[in-house]
């Protein structure tokens, strides 16, 4: 009975002591769980602000003119006087084709003229005479009209005589080949010794590049929410009317020199639904080169007043929304649903749903959410960060 007793009493003294371990567990839980420090979140403050709309388009350099050159008669190419890959300006000597038997045709039609002016003196002599005898009475009235035929078809015969003397001397400068326009030649496509003609043979290529075209893409659809944008208000054309554009080359460097956009296509392309705008860039280095890639920023207007946050800090819910977290004026996370308009530079342009000095959390937003207490610190871009002066060590 007695060891029942102990027995009982140690079981209940056990049990006390295992539940006081357990209350102060939870305690020390709890206590730790109130002094847990608020998660860091970096944020950026948005302050209204002008904003260009810029749309940075794929393109292709294009001559701004092109010309092939071709024969203008068949004759056999004496002699190549151009250097291939060279400038040329217009009017100057490219090749020579064989010229004797074009001389040959002038000597010919000169001689037929002179021919024909001998005949036409005597036809003329012989209507005044007949025309003479016969207000005498002496000729026939047959007689004179016959001189008077004979002179307007010896007049006929000289005017067809110049007319293949001058086409002879036209063949006779078509043996010289010169530069329809002023440009960049290619390589040549004709060879010393070679028959041509001007039905089949091109002998080289010239290239107008500067100024030069470069011809972007743009979807439809973009071009359209624009122009509806600037037409409802929303969105502010620029001074220079939108047409103002940079180009940055292949290689990610920035084209030295501003262009112009010429115009845009009428017509949408029913494959692509894009539209194919052409701008025209100044290129007297001659470092812009037909075929080339090029990416063009191409400024379509400017948003006032606007608020403009990083692309990674907009998040989206099940449904696709986009939405921002926001630090609120009591240090806590809560999440807004935004519209979005256009990315500029990194950043999207948002239309509704945010106020000046709302605080935009940027990174931390996986670890925080609604209600949650932060302890918000500026963002720092990371970008702008590299780019900045470095002292050497």
């Amino acid at each position: 009975m007695h060891l029942m007793t102990n027995s009982i009493r140690l079981a209940i003294l056990a049990c006390a002591a295992v539940s006081l371990a357990a209350c102060g567990k939870e305690e020390g839980e709890q206590k730790q769980g109130a002094e847990r420090p608020p998660t860091q979140v970096s944020i950026v403050e948005v302050k209204p602000e002008t904003i260009p709309v810029v749309s940075e388009l794929p393109g292709r350099v294009s001559p701004m003119i092109t010309a092939d050159v071709r024969p203008r008669i068949t004759g056999l190419v004496q002699k190549r006087v151009f250097e291939q890959g060279a400038a040329v300006t217009e009017g100057d000597l490219l090749y020579v084709i064989d010229a004797a038997p074009f001389q040959a045709k002038v000597d010919s039609a000169q001689a037929t003229l002179d021919a024909a002016l001998a005949a036409q003196k005597l036809a003329g002599q012989k209507a005044d005479r007949q025309t003479q005898l016969r207000q005498s009475g002496v000729a026939s009235a047959d007689a004179s009209e016959t001189a008077i035929g004979e002179l307007a078809q010896s007049n006929a015969d000289v005017a067809r005589a110049q007319a293949d003397l001058r086409s002879a001397q036209l063949e006779l400068q078509y043996t010289q080949i010169k530069a329809p326009i002023s440009g960049n030649i290619g390589r040549a496509l004709i060879t010393e010794g070679t028959l041509v003609s001007p039905t089949s043979d091109v002998m080289a290529t010239i290239q107008q590049i500067d100024p030069i075209y470069a011809d972007f893409t743009q979807p439809a659809d973009t071009l359209i929410l624009l122009r509806n944008a600037i037409k409802n208000g929303d969105l502010k054309e620029d001074a220079a009317g939108g047409v103002g554009m940079k180009l940055v080359t292949e290689q990610g460097r920035p084209y030295p020199h501003d262009g112009k956009l010429l115009f845009s296509e009428a017509s949408v392309n029913a494959q692509t639904g894009q539209l194919i705008l052409r701008g025209e860039f100044p290129n007297p280095e001659r470092n812009l080169l037909p075929g080339m890639y090029v990416r063009s920023k191409l400024q379509q207007g400017a948003l006032e007043g606007a608020f403009a946050v990083p692309e990674q800090s907009v998040q989206r819910d099940t449904a696709g929304k986009p939405q921002l977290y926001i630090v609120n004026a009591e240090g806590k996370v809560e999440i807004r649903e935004v519209a979005l308009g256009w990315i500029v530079n990194g950043r999207w342009v948002v239309i509704k749903g945010l106020a000046a000095n709302d605080k935009v959390i940027v990174e931390g937003f996986q670890k925080v959410g609604p209600g949650q207490d932060v302890k918000a610190e500026p963002w720092i871009n990371p970008v702008a960060a590299d780019a900045s002066p470095k002292k050497e060590g």
